[in-house]
């Protein structure tokens, strides 16, 4: 019995050290020491580690600011891809390859539930939009119409088709296998689309709403790096070994000073301010998805306002007021929530890696990780600057285009030319009564 303990004992930690050199990404028993000075200040890699990071952030930046310009339609597209490559990602994370080969199509079926999630999101998202649409190909638009008006069916018969699919594949001796990948495949969905859907809705009102808590996240992350590689000397959190309070303090007062200045810059922009709306025409009403420069009201928030220094300033200081834009207020509150609670979104990342003993989620960024690890923090910011948006910024009365859009949305064409029949007697007897 000991000879075969201790042979059982020399092969798993053969396995465990071969396993380590198949696996770069795996953390290292180093890494679960107690995070001492010595990680933070004496890495002799870390000027090189600071080079790939720096020039994968600059490419990062430079793409990000380019599909910007092109559009809200763009920026739509990129939030999807980085979903594919989140979703693949945490797929692998719980992957068996021996459990895998006894169930050819399995990795299929989660797929299936993925898109099936991402058409019942955006549909509803989108559907209040597109329904809208209105072509002169009479077909076409019975077409459209018909699957936003059965969008909801089509999506619960997708589900309920991969449900099947999932029992008819349950395999006598892999049935723990499945039903946790059946867990996990939900509990991803849930990740990945609760909080995609708030971006999307953050991008389509107004680029600004999406633009600023995306930027300051990135801000926070930079100057945190940055402030805990040449200052840091303190731990922060033994999840992360390498986060400093020195980083965490710097990438903090960083965050709100710049969200206070680049409120003021970006509010002065009607193509970032401008909510994408249904753009109304006397033919046909569609969604304006152009690169084009957008031209709205900007509204109160965006309205330059005048302060008055008054006795705040000395006698011979040379500025008596300054102007600054309403929204920038509201900008300390998102650059507040960006520096002290978005990176716990960092910090649960780091504990979920820690609990599966691994560094990163993938190698797809070189110098970050995967895409996974790069928006851990933006995942709760997206929900932060929603919810924020709608209960402080948005208006809560009705607008002249929110009735029209509801008009259109619920109404046949013959019901909508009976409404305006009625609205045309309406407003004549009213114009009757006042002369």
């Amino acid at each position: 019995m000991e000879r075969d303990t201790s042979s059982s004992d020399v092969s798993a930690s053969h396995v465990g050290r071969a396993r380590q050199r198949r696996r770069p990404t795996e953390a290292t028993a180093d890494g679960n020491r107690t995070n001492g000075p010595a990680l933070l200040v004496n890495d002799q890699n870390k000027y090189k580690s600071m080079l790939i990071r720096t020039y994968s952030t600059v490419w990062m930046i430079g793409g990000f600011v380019l599909i910007v310009y092109m559009g809200h339609l763009y920026i739509w597209a990129m939030v999807v891809v980085i979903q594919i490559f989140m979703a693949k990602e945490l797929f692998n994370l719980l992957r068996k390859s021996s459990e895998e080969k006894q169930l050819p199509g399995f990795r299929l079926l989660n797929w299936h539930f993925f898109f099936t999630a991402m058409l019942f999101t955006y549909g509803r998202f989108l559907s209040r939009q597109l329904v809208n649409t209105v072509t002169s190909d009479h077909l076409l638009y019975k077409v459209v119409s018909g699957l936003i008006k059965y969008q909801m069916f089509i999506c619960y018969f997708l589900y309920i088709a991969g449900f099947v699919w999932f029992i008819l594949t349950l395999k006598k001796k892999t049935y723990k296998y499945q039903f946790k990948q059946y867990a996990w495949t939900h509990m991803i969905l849930l990740t990945v689309f609760a909080q995609s859907s708030f971006t999307v809705a953050n991008i389509f009102e107004g680029m600004f709403w999406f633009l600023l808590p995306a930027s300051l996240i990135v801000i926070n992350d930079i100057a945190a790096y940055l402030f805990g590689f040449f200052l840091g000397r303190t731990p922060l959190i033994k999840l992360s070994p390498k986060k400093t309070w020195e980083g965490f303090i710097g990438a903090s007062v960083t965050t709100i000073i710049s969200a206070f200045v680049l409120a003021n810059v970006m509010g002065r922009f009607q193509w970032l301010t401008c909510p994408r709306k249904v753009r109304y025409h006397f033919l046909w009403n569609v969604i304006d998805l152009s690169t084009g420069w957008l031209r709205c009201d900007p509204g109160p928030m965006f309205k330059p306002e005048h302060y008055s220094l008054g006795e705040w300033v000395p006698k011979g200081f040379p500025w008596k007021e300054v102007v600054l834009l309403p929204v920038q207020w509201h900008a300390l509150a998102l650059g507040l929530f960006a520096s002290i609670i978005a990176p716990f979104g960092g910090f649960f990342a780091s504990g979920f890696k820690r609990a599966f003993k691994i560094k990163d989620f993938g190698d797809s960024i070189p110098g970050h990780g995967g895409i996974t690890d790069r928006m851990d923090c933006q995942m709760v910011m997206a929900v932060f600057a929603y919810i924020y948006h709608q209960s402080f910024i948005s208006p809560q009365n009705y607008s002249v285009e929110l009735i029209l859009e509801q008009i259109l949305r619920n109404l046949t064409f013959e019901e909508q030319k009976f409404l305006y029949q009625q609205l045309g007697e309406i407003y004549h007897e009213r114009q009757l009564m006042q002369s």
